[in-house]
């Protein structure tokens, strides 16, 4: 049976061989650009939701961002809430339904539908990335004369970037596997292919086998580079701290005996056996 499935393989790649890799690159498009999408989505609701407004600040302003707090809020738990598939359907049926809005482009509804549920996820993390961020890092940038959004930009972002890069491999992994749920609009997609295939040619377990494995590879391949990339942006475990002046010995760097002093030691030993 297995010499079979081998055969029954072997016959499709050779006949459908070129569709399956179309299939492939379709899906590694789709995922790649809809969670870059996803994740500026998702950065740009995390800035949002954490802008500090107190009290004392003005009535306008905090009206202002309650009012974004709560769309916010609702288009997360919207498409947290709902499953791909029947967000796909909403936005390609529904809209022309309700609107008579129609999309000619496949590709367009599906990266649409893809980054703003990817971006739902995203807001979550980034917003949690942000929250976990040493509270001194925002004291320190606002005593420099920085603002909000130049706080986020130059010392926030880049730490909750490292800190949530996991998150964001999840979801590009997630989105490999999800993209499969666009064949419900047309999109042709790897698992479409395999749908498209078995039913011509009547042999749905070797093709769904090929599938299962292709994704298998798929998902580990990008595991793999995800994790040259976070061992990349963690930097090396063996720095040393940065001094610009010459004279100044680096904190930490002190190396002396205990009973020699200390050598900001401003007494002489001269001018102590001068004083006994």
């Amino acid at each position: 049976m297995f010499a079979q499935l081998i055969s029954d393989i072997g016959s499709l790649w050779e006949k459908y061989g070129s569709v399956y890799l179309n299939g492939i690159a379709n899906t590694l498009i789709l995922a790649t650009v809809s969670t870059l999408i996803g994740c500026v989505i998702g950065f740009f609701c995390g800035i949002l939701q954490t802008i500090p407004c107190g009290p004392n600040e003005n009535v306008i302003k905090r009206v202002l961002l309650k009012i974004v707090r709560i769309v916010i809020r609702a288009y997360v738990e919207i498409f947290r809430g709902t499953p791909m598939i029947l967000q796909a359907v909403f936005i390609f049926y529904g809209l022309p339904y309700f609107f008579g809005v129609s999309f000619k482009d496949i590709w367009t509804v599906s990266i649409i539908v893809v980054s703003v549920n990817t971006g739902a996820y995203m807001a979550e993390s980034v917003r949690g990335g942000i929250m976990s961020i040493d509270q001194g890092q925002f004291e320190g940038a606002k005593a420099i004369g920085m603002n909000h959004w130049q706080t986020m930009l130059y010392v926030i972002l880049p730490q909750t970037l490292r800190n949530i890069m996991p998150q964001i491999g999840n979801n590009y992994i997630i989105n490999v596997k999800d993209t499969s749920v666009m064949f419900i609009i047309g999109f042709s997609d790897f698992f479409a292919v395999h749908k498209m295939v078995s039913g011509a040619v009547f042999k749905y377990f070797p093709s769904a086998f090929m599938e299962m494995i292709g994704y298998l590879c798929l998902t580990l391949l990008a595991s793999f580079l995800l994790r040259k990339l976070e061992k990349k942006l963690a930097g090396k475990p063996d720095y040393e701290l940065v001094n610009t002046d010459q004279l100044v010995m680096t904190a930490g760097t002190y190396s002396y005996p205990s009973e020699a002093g200390s050598p900001f030691d401003e007494v002489s030993k001269d001018y102590k056996g001068e004083k006994k």
